[in-house]
């Protein structure tokens, strides 16, 4: 039994690739390797890259009323940095996060300030919402049954946060097995309740080594405490190129 499970396993290795170019039509494997390389090109979808950069709104209660708040964000591999656009009092603030830490700048302050991901931006958002997800690194993940979600099939995670740094304690998160891209989550706080969902949509294209993929383009967050209040983060406008090392400079934030 033992040596058929092996060859069962590293055949497996070997066909899972066809998985990540649409043919996802199984179970969610148990073997890391597998997990790991889901949440890896979900995260791909959600600004991890070589380099991106974007323009990200925020609007409360009603996403066609005018944007709340605005951001230029650019993003390099898990390294973020988004400067505030609108509204013209906020206009050049900034939010830097590099290796999972996260501070806060503003024209006037003497040095940045530091801030957690999951700390308040307006709304039901977080600053960590506006940043790259690194769920595959920040989280253990534990496969669930999978389900479908608005006629897409997914593979369904329980993401467990590995320190206090990540943005959310604990993630339900359901990934299309289509495209690899995450369309769906809930987040618990520690003791399992669960305070608000989100819808993830990805109508963006970006092309990456000669390959076209889906990038996000709106985030619907619920509060699920409050009752019917929704943040809407809209993002327009990705472009993928090579971004300086000083963008994500603590030292040069002042500029």
């Amino acid at each position: 039994m033992r040596i058929i499970k092996l060859i069962s396993t590293v055949v497996w290795g070997m066909l899972f690739p066809l998985t990540l170019t649409g043919v996802g039509n199984c179970n969610v494997p148990e073997d890391p390797a597998s997990i790991h390389r889901i949440l890896q090109k979900a995260d791909e979808s959600r600004g991890n890259l070589e380099g991106v950069e974007w323009l990200v709104s925020i609007a409360v209660g009603n996403k066609k009323r005018n944007n709340s708040m605005g951001y230029m964000v650019k993003s390099r591999s898990f390294d973020t940095l988004a400067t505030a656009t609108l509204p013209a009092k906020d206009k050049g603030n900034k939010v830097l996060m590099v290796k999972g830490n996260m501070w806060f700048y503003k024209p006037g302050l003497s040095k940045p300030v530091p801030i957690a991901r999951r700390q308040k931006l307006i709304g039901t958002a977080a600053y960590g919402d506006i940043a790259a997800t690194n769920y595959d690194e920040d989280y253990v993940a534990k496969p669930l049954a999978d389900e479908t979600f608005q006629g897409v099939d997914c593979y369904v995670f329980d993401l467990k946060a590995k320190t206090s740094k990540a943005t959310y304690d604990r993630i339900k998160y359901w990934i299309s097995k289509a495209d690899l891209i995450g369309v769906r989550a809930e987040y618990y706080t520690v003791s399992g309740r669960q305070f608000k969902s989100a819808i993830m949509h990805y109508h963006n294209i970006v092309t990456v080594e000669n390959t076209t993929r889906p990038f996000i383009s709106e985030i619907d967050i619920q509060d699920e405490m409050m009752g019917s209040e929704h943040t809407f983060l809209t993002f327009e406008k990705p472009k993928i190129g090579r971004i300086p090392n000083h963008y994500f400079n603590i030292n040069l934030l002042r500029r």
